[in-house]
């Protein structure tokens, strides 16, 4: 197949109007099959790669309501760092473990997707653990980012309370 054409996926077993909707179909509320371009093919530029990354960023922080938390309080423990002045290492080291917990956000949502299309909405004990295990990568890293933001963080911010609200 050439990089334009599409393919019309539907399923074998049911027609298009009997398989279940994702958050982008239900967008789309169409009755016709997923009309998409070929996702093994690359991308035809740089440009169009970080569309398809924005994309994949703007679907998590759209339906994901974990990632939205992650972002939020990020934000704010960023936002915090630079109102007291921390050094640009300990500021680039609370970029970094947010960062992490973003990157294993995402990662969790695709292994998700991943896992009930393959498993068709039935239960399965082994998708079971894969999703739980990615989540569990997730409050790991959650909560070093929130252990290495706290011992940045709360020392000056104790300090800075102790001198506005002491004096």
């Amino acid at each position: 197949m050439k990089p334009n054409e599409t393919l019309t996926y539907s399923h074998p077993v049911q027609s298009p109007s009997m398989t279940p909707k994702l958050p982008i179909e239900q967008a789309q509320s169409t009755s016709s099959p997923i009309e998409r371009e070929l996702s093994w093919t690359v991308a035809s530029s740089l440009f169009a790669s970080f569309k398809y990354a924005a994309a994949g960023i703007g679907y998590a922080f759209t339906t994901q309501r974990n990632f939205r938390i992650h972002v939020v309080i990020g934000s704010l423990a960023i936002g915090l760092a630079l109102f007291l002045h921390l050094e640009a290492v300990k500021v680039a080291i609370i970029v970094l473990t947010i960062g992490l917990v973003l990157a294993l956000e995402l990662l969790n949502t695709a292994l998700e997707s991943v896992v009930d299309l393959t498993v068709q909405q039935t239960f399965h004990p082994l998708a079971k653990i894969a999703k739980d295990c990615a989540a569990g990568a997730v409050m790991v890293s959650a909560l070093s980012a929130l252990a290495i933001a706290s011992s940045l963080i709360f020392p000056p911010l104790f300090d800075w309370f102790q001198t506005t609200v002491g004096s």
